[in-house]
């Protein structure tokens, strides 16, 4: 594979091409008329606009990159994550135009895309599944009895898609038919398919998720887990490996697991098993992500494989390089995900210009990003900036370490998710492990990160005024001392 068009932008199309260019494979951005100046579009090798800011006049023309791929004569397409990394029907074209797709076969897509199909495939494996309907609701009299089976509280959710979409809890029997029709509606307007299901609700959950890479010999390995429980609207914002809460034998047990969900999909490429982990430390098949995470460098980090360059690998048809028992975990990873939104104000995108950005540095910490200092951030596509990177030989180190590059990330212009985050690492609730998904409903409010602000500016002013008092009795120090100084000259000389 001599070259390959990212099918992305920003952080992630960035992080591809640097990997790229280790292994000598050349790159092609293509690009929005949004993005034309952005560092991605800088660092390929070849780059293409391909349309009007909005996503769907850009990234998501499949048949436009395709066409862009087979101009510049490209070996394979990475799609990242996002737009179309899941789309069945754009890797089949892919596959159709000659080029190699650097993911997953559009036939394991398709299975696990849908998260009916999924949790039906891995069934067949015996994988806990959490208590609730086989398929998709058909009428509003089945789901009642289904729901009455299941027990309250409960989960309707939709079958497509994610983020927290189409998904409502279910308290009482009286609500079902509201809630019911509320997931449907939000569904088909996400999705374009308004198929729901139920769950029970998981009380207190944690969310799990282990990473998995196979290749086209049948072989499908498990890195260890990522800890994503600390989320605002069901989208992870701190993420961690390994997790502060598993046993060597509950890791084991999850990892087989979602080696065997890979199975059940002939599954090629990276891709990310889900779990949930009740309060007892049972744990429920979630659902699987078939394409790069934006948390993986977590992973890398304990590991020390480039995920990327194992998806390129196996995508030109290699064997595995490493078997299970070669691997093991080494440190702890944080990430915290920085995005321009404001934490105070229900974290409402905050867009707008970068008017300082500095990047933290030094041992242990990574960032990965996609912006420069004087840019804006479009209104068009998701507000991340940047994602922060801390890697320590345990968790108490990554944790201090992350604390630190935070203080050091300076970024001014918008307002950001990064004194959420430090507010997050400095709670006892995470620092002691003892969370969950449910922690910004617990242990967070706004009007507290805005009183913790407060303090810190009236310290900050204090510590100033005690600066300028000293500076200030320095000086006069200094001009007795001069003065002293001169009188002692003169009576020398007398």
């Amino acid at each position: 594979m001599n070259k390959i068009v990212v099918a992305n932008r920003g952080e992630i199309a960035l992080r591809i091409m640097r990997s790229c260019r280790e292994m000598n494979i050349k790159t092609v951005a293509v690009f929005s008329e949004a993005d034309r100046n952005a560092p991605f579009v800088k660092y390929a090798d070849e780059a293409v606009c391909i349309g009007p800011p909005p996503s769907n006049q850009s990234y998501l023309l499949g048949n436009k990159i395709i066409e862009v791929a087979q101009k510049l004569k490209a070996d394979g397409i990475h799609p990242g994550y996002g737009f179309l990394s899941e789309n069945a029907e754009f890797a089949a074209a892919v596959k159709k135009a000659g080029i190699i797709f650097i993911g997953p076969s559009p036939e394991a897509m398709d299975i696990m895309g849908d998260k009916l199909s999924a949790k039906a495939a891995a069934k067949k494996y015996n994988i806990p599944m959490v208590p609730g309907s086989d398929g998709a609701i058909t009428s509003l009299e089945e789901g009642k009895k289904i729901a009455a089976a299941t027990g309250f509280p409960l989960l309707i959710k939709a079958s497509a898609g994610g983020g927290g979409k189409g998904m409502r809890i279910v308290e009482r029997i009286e609500e079902f038919e509201e809630q019911m029709n509320l997931a449907v509606s939000e569904a088909t307007s996400a999705f374009g398919d308004g198929s729901v299901f139920i769950e029970r609700y998981v009380a207190g959950p944690r969310h799990i998720e282990i990473q998995i890479l196979g290749d086209s010999h049948g072989n499908i390995v498990y890195l260890f887990e990522r800890e994503c429980s600390i989320q605002r609207r069901h989208q992870k914002v701190i993420e961690e490996a390994p997790s502060s809460v598993l046993t060597p034998e509950i890791r084991k047990a999850m990892g087989e697991c979602a080696v065997n969900v890979g199975k059940a999909c002939n599954y090629e490429g990276a891709g990310t098993v889900e779990f949930l982990l009740d309060e007892n430390k049972n744990f429920y098949f979630l659902e699987m992500n078939t394409r790069l995470q934006v948390e993986h460098p977590v992973t890398e980090m304990i590991t020390g494989i480039d995920l990327v360059k194992e998806q390129i690998k196996v995508a030109r048809g290699e064997k595995l390089s490493f078997t299970q028992n070669d691997l093991k975990i080494n440190g702890h990873s944080l990430e915290v995900r920085v995005y321009a939104e404001d934490p105070t104000n229900n974290f409402l995108p905050d867009i707008g210009k970068l008017v300082t950005y500095k990047r933290p540095q030094g041992l242990g910490v990574r960032v990965d990003d996609g912006f420069e200092e004087g840019m804006d951030i479009p209104i068009y596509y998701d507000p991340m900036i940047a994602k922060l990177i801390t890697f320590g030989k345990d968790r108490k180190e990554a944790i201090s370490r992350m604390l630190r590059a935070i203080d050091d990330y300076q970024i001014t212009g918008v307002e950001t998710t990064l004194s959420f985050c430090r507010f997050v690492l400095k709670h006892e609730a995470f620092t002691s492990g003892n969370f969950d998904t449910h922690f910004i409903k617990h242990h967070y409010s706004p009007e507290m990160l805005a009183s913790e602000k407060e303090d810190e500016a009236v310290i900050a002013a204090l510590f100033g005024a005690k600066l300028m008092q000293s500076k200030k009795e320095a000086a006069k120090s200094q001009t007795g001392a001069t003065e002293d100084k001169s009188k002692w000259k003169t009576n020398r000389l007398m």
